[in-house]
C-alpha cells in the first residue's frame, strides 16, 4: 500500500506532464483554427474575384453575340451615325 507522500509524488510525476501535454494541445488547436480561418478568408477572397471576372467575361460575350446576331444594316447605320458624331464641330454635337 502507498502511503499519502508517494501518492503525492505520483500525482506530480504524472500529473504534471499529462496537465503539460494538455496545455500544448489546446494552444496547437487554437494556432490551427486560426490558420483554417486565415485560408478560408484568402478562398473566399479569391472566389469573389473569380465571380467577378466571370461575370465581367460573361457581359463581353453578351456584347459579342449581339454584334454577331444583329443584322448589318443596323452595325452599318451604328457605325455611320458615329462618324457623323465624330464629323461635327466641338460646339455641334449633341449626342
Amino acid at each position: 500500500m502507498m502511503g499519502p507522500g508517494e501518492v503525492f509524488v505520483a500525482l506530480i510525476v504524472v500529473g504534471l506532464p499529462i496537465m503539460f501535454l494538455m496545455l500544448l494541445g489546446h494552444r496547437f488547436f487554437k494556432y490551427r483554427e486560426k490558420q483554417l480561418d486565415v485560408e478560408a478568408r484568402l478562398a473566399a477572397e479569391k472566389a469573389a474575384q473569380y465571380a467577378s471576372r466571370s461575370m465581367e467575361l460573361e457581359q463581353r460575350v453578351r456584347v459579342l453575340e449581339q454584334i454577331v446576331t444583329d443584322t448589318g444594316a443596323q452595325t452599318a447605320g451604328q457605325i455611320e451615325a458615329l462618324r457623323d458624331f465624330q464629323r461635327l464641330p466641338d460646339g455641334e454635337k449633341t449626342k
